[in-house]
């Protein structure tokens, strides 16, 4: 069951004078995990990569994707500049394994698939990992509620959880903090510490707004990854986002992934 995802009953508990939080970290995640999410989405993304002497390179890029099962399926299609023109990113998510992932690039005219042994190295050269791109299952870590309701950013009344990787070879980070809203349940913000335990990166979701299909969304539409370490960050913004209607199966194929045609 993957993160981006059985939930047991929840109450609280009176033990020698202490109230336990109505609810674990780990239902936290699972339910961050079930929210409902649009069958098909299709949006013009930014994204702003900012060098720590502010400079800047945007980058335009088209977005599909489409949810079944409960597993999300994404294609991203880079427009410009002309240093990334044409590169595709293909990523399909796997129940009880790791996702795939693989990446076209037209500088070499070929479609390669992303190793597992990758998932630490820059996507297409913003703080995003190619790790960051794909999901966790919840059952790889362990999750602590911290807080049943804290503010953090431009949200208030947030659960705090902290997920520790069972296997420390299995994540990049030591392991990872995230505030996540109660009514959306969408993380909309998460502190990613390095295997020393030092700060790396945050990940910070600005706004979320509501986009109606066959049912209401919550969608965040801007997300700021920030390497602290480094002073690099990375906004994705959504331009315009369509959801629910239907996009064609083989949009999210490798043969799309080479040709960049149905």
């Amino acid at each position: 069951m993957k993160m981006t995802r059985t939930l047991a009953a929840a109450c609280a508990t009176f033990v020698i004078g202490f109230n336990a939080f109505a609810i674990d970290g780990t239902e936290v995640m699972q339910k961050v995990f079930d929210r409902q999410k649009p069958d098909f989405t299709k949006a013009a993304v930014t994204l702003t990569l900012t060098d720590k002497k502010g400079a800047k390179e945007v980058r335009q890029v088209g977005e599909y994707g489409r949810c079944k099962d409960n597993l999300t399926d994404i294609i991203m299609i880079f427009f410009s500049p002309s240093t990334v023109k044409d590169t595709r990113f293909l990523v399909k998510e796997n129940k009880d394994r790791d996702d795939d992932k693989w990446i076209y690039l037209p500088s070499l005219r070929t479609t390669r698939r992303v190793a597992a042994s990758e998932g630490e190295k820059p996507f297409v050269g913003t703080d995003f990992s190619y790790d960051d791109m794909s999901s966790r299952e919840v059952s790889d870590d362990t999750h602590e509620l911290l807080k049943e309701s804290e503010n953090k950013g431009n949200f208030k009344d947030l659960y705090v959880v902290k997920s520790t990787p069972k296997d420390p070879k299995s994540s990049q980070y030591s392991y990872r903090i995230s505030w996540v809203t109660k009514d959306s349940l969408i993380p909309t913000y998460i502190e990613m510490y390095d295997k020393k335990g030092k700060l790396l990166k945050v990940n910070e979701i600005k706004s979320i707004t509501q986009k109606t299909g066959k049912k209401t969304y919550n969608i965040p539409m801007e997300n700021v990854m920030t390497n602290v370490q480094t002073g690099h960050s990375t906004i994705l913004k959504m331009v315009n986002i369509e959801v629910d209607k239907p996009l064609a199966d083989g949009y999210f194929s490798t043969n799309f992934l080479n040709s960049g045609k149905l």
